[in-house]
């Protein structure tokens, strides 16, 4: 962890970003990043070895803190523990190329104050036409049991670097890697989250996330509820669920 710069220097964020052949959207996503006020952020690009645009984007790129690598890996998840790795942060932030941070995204970074804690805000989504209506459902502030019901929006939360010394992503997890990430987080009494009703991020709900179903994850999700978040959610989970696939309800 944290190659590039000391751990307890260096940048305040290490904003991470996955990509594979993203042109389309890749500038602007940099220049959003560039547009902060807030100082000390670096940038740590893993691109899956594109061979549209992307490079030259990341190239002509004039940012300080920008780094990048174009490799082969074995997903998303793949690419961003690379990045963990490359990262010299005191603060993680993930996001993809088709999103773009807001000025709000550095009123959050001036409350980084606490090494053990999450601090985490609200997304703002954009659609194709036709709004997912359970998009309310992943932002806003979030305890065990809405973690157990919801996956949290990733691009909402600040990780501190330390979450990365315990903790990486699991790429057998193609679509919620993230969302076991922060079961493991929510679960673990070493550190606090603090939440700020703050829009930081336009993020893409049309993804990669969206397309894709993660047969393993909703395989799995009781146990990881049960192990991570402990026996009182998982039961209050576990309720709900079968009271609602009873009536035929979603959840």
């Amino acid at each position: 962890m944290a190659q590039g710069q000391d751990l307890h220097g260096g940048y305040l964020i290490s904003i991470i970003i996955a990509t594979f052949n993203a042109g389309k959207n890749l500038e602007a996503c940099l220049n959003s990043i560039a547009e902060q006020s807030v100082s000390g952020i670096e940038i740590v690009v893993v691109d899956g070895g594109s061979n549209d645009e992307t490079i030259s984007i990341l190239k002509k790129f004039n940012h300080s803190g920008l780094s990048w690598i174009s490799e082969p890996d074995k997903g998303i998840y793949d690419a961003l523990n690379k990045g963990i790795k490359r990262a010299g942060g005191r603060w993680l932030y993930f996001m993809g190329s088709d999103d773009k941070l807001l000025p709000g995204f550095s009123a959050l970074a001036s409350q980084l104050k606490s090494s053990n804690t999450v601090y985490y805000g609200m997304a703002e989504a954009y659609y194709l036409p036709g709004k997912r209506p359970d998009y309310e459902l992943l932002t806003g502030k979030f305890s065990k049991y809405k973690l157990a019901k919801y996956c949290l929006n990733h691009q909402s939360i600040i990780y501190p670097a330390a979450v990365f010394l315990k903790y990486n992503y699991q790429p057998g997890y193609p679509v919620f890697a993230d969302y076991i990430l922060n079961m493991q987080v929510w679960g673990d009494h070493d550190f606090n989250r603090k939440y700020f009703p703050i829009s930081i991020v336009l993020y893409n709900m049309t993804g990669f996330s969206s397309g894709i179903k993660d047969v393993k994850f909703e395989q799995d999700k009781p146990a990881l509820i049960k192990k991570n978040l402990g026996q009182f959610i998982y039961w209050r989970w576990l309720f709900k669920f079968y009271k609602k696939k009873f009536r035929g309800e979603t959840f």
